[in-house]
């Protein structure tokens, strides 16, 4: 059972969620949260395989929901000339700006960075470098929208990466279906959809405030993905081993998957 009666989205997260607080519990080391099961490092670990290699590249990136975190374009952004960040939550893009921007007190990624570097035989400062030469805009998304840059009109992607965001957005499976739509609108002929989220889960906490989440199967995923003429070509779990030692979320398992869109 949801520990939230009504589904929390996006005009509640920019009401209710507070970034700073969610960086902290889930993001200030690479473990994750100390409830989650290593949650955080299979996630950087999946995303560095991907795309460590160099294999897949191309002129733009762009991440749908990035909520307050870079974390998701670390392993990437070399591979791409201009990135786009996004989230609905106006206090989650003033974020990634403040970082970017080296401003004081802006969020400390460091920790993150120099595990994806020691993965990937990396220098954090270079990295991190590279990153903010290449981040060319932090827009305001909502995947609800058919178009979700609405006003914006984006130019066709080589990567769509998404991470925690639909699952937390979409209220029910149609509203997740025309989400990832959207999302595969924004793909070239024959680009990269990258995705990480949670299976089974219904809510999770950033200190005590609860956010609910659409409750989703592999199998739900996989139709839905599909039934957009994607082709999956991995999906990688990693289940929960004790649910009832974990008081800040009920997911059952988290994802990454790779799918293609296909090519003309």
């Amino acid at each position: 059972m949801s520990e939230c009666m009504n589904f929390t989205e996006g005009e509640f997260y920019q009401r209710h969620f507070d970034s700073r607080a969610y960086v902290k519990n889930f993001y200030s080391c690479p473990r994750g949260h100390s409830d989650e099961n290593d949650f955080l490092t299979f996630v950087l670990k999946c995303l560095s395989r991907v795309f460590s290699t160099g294999e897949h590249r191309g002129q733009r990136l762009v991440d749908v929901g990035s909520g307050p975190s870079i974390h998701s374009v670390l392993s990437a952004c070399e591979h791409y000339d201009e990135i786009v960040l996004s989230d609905f939550a106006d206090n989650n893009r003033i974020e990634i700006e403040k970082w970017l921007k080296n401003q004081e007190g802006c969020l400390n990624w460091k920790p993150i960075l120099q595990h994806i570097c020691e993965l990937e035989g990396k220098s954090p400062s270079d990295l991190e470098a590279s990153l903010k030469q290449r981040v060319k805009k932090v827009l305001k998304c909502d995947v609800r929208l058919e178009n979700p840059f609405y006003p914006h009109t984006l130019e066709p992607a080589d990567c769509v990466i998404t991470s925690l965001c639909l699952e937390a957005a979409c209220k029910d499976i149609q509203t997740y279906r025309r989400a990832l739509h959207g999302l595969t609108k924004l793909l070239r002929p024959g680009g990269l959809l990258v995705m990480v989220g949670v299976l089974g889960e219904t809510f999770y906490k950033v200190d005590e405030q609860s956010f609910s989440c659409l409750k989703l199967s592999q199998y739900d995923i996989e139709k839905v993905l599909r039934g957009l003429g994607l082709s999956i070509h991995e999906f990688n779990l990693l289940p929960v081993e004790d649910q009832k030692s974990n008081s800040v979320s009920d997911f059952e398992a988290v994802f990454h998957l790779v799918a293609r869109k296909p090519s003309d």
